[in-house]
């Protein structure tokens, strides 16, 4: 289970204010104004960002003088991160290995992940070969195969249109969940929210709320979350 325990952030003349529990085995979504600090919260969880004070828990242990690597974390970002100069089988094997040429141990793992994510047949292609939605499933398949519990998404799949979108929200929350992870996923359209999260958190005005069922912060948002929405 992660824990933020009085989690302050400070940057220049930004701060923001953390103490909640995310809910194990679950999708919680992140929603808020631009520049409210949602990527900033996750840059603290993952270990880029360093609190000013407080701690951040895994199942009792302090990951906050951790570094990114040592983490039990694993993050996810729009443009996927993957290096455009390696295929697509050596870009998900680095989750597990820097080593140039992975033993069969690991290529069978990153061939069973890609193939689940409808990537069989593709693991010699390099990303620019690929659709959007094709590189998306990639970056998926390498935080499925790093089998680290707790996952962040940061707007991984906002570029893409709507339908391929929602495909792969999908796809990603019946992956993530189907491995026991906790999902945290920062989004600036409720909609994706409501499609997948089973809460979600609201950041905003300095201060990062509780979790609360997705569907009830929906239905009655707090001020914040309402003039965001443009909701009267």
């Amino acid at each position: 289970m992660l824990r933020l325990e009085a989690v302050r952030i400070v940057q220049d003349d930004f701060a923001l204010t953390a103490d909640f529990t995310l809910p194990p085995a679950a999708v919680t979504a992140v929603l808020g104004p631009s520049g409210a600090g949602k990527s900033t919260l996750l840059g603290a969880i993952a270990g880029f960002v360093a609190p000013a004070a407080g701690r951040i828990l895994w199942e009792g242990r302090d990951l906050t003088p951790l570094p990114p690597g040592a983490r039990p974390v694993s993050i996810l970002f729009q443009d996927n991160n993957l290096f455009p100069h390696l295929d697509i089988a050596r870009n998900v094997a680095l989750a597990i290995t820097p080593a140039a040429r992975p033993g069969p141990d690991v290529t069978d793992r990153v061939h069973a992940a890609l193939a689940q994510l409808g990537l069989q047949g593709m693991e010699g292609r390099r990303p620019g070969a690929l659709s959007g939605g094709q590189q998306s499933r990639a970056a998926l398949a390498r935080v499925l195969v790093a089998g680290r519990p707790v996952v962040l998404l940061d707007e991984p799949f906002a570029a893409l249109g709507p339908a391929l979108r929602a495909e792969l929200l999908d796809l990603t929350r019946a992956q993530l969940l189907a491995a026991g992870c906790s999902v945290l996923m920062v989004t600036h359209d409720p909609a994706d929210a409501a499609r997948i999260a089973d809460h979600a958190i609201v950041v905003a005005e300095g201060k990062v709320s509780p979790p609360a069922p997705t569907s009830a912060l929906l239905a009655d948002p707090p001020p914040a979350l309402r003039a965001y929405l443009g909701q009267p």
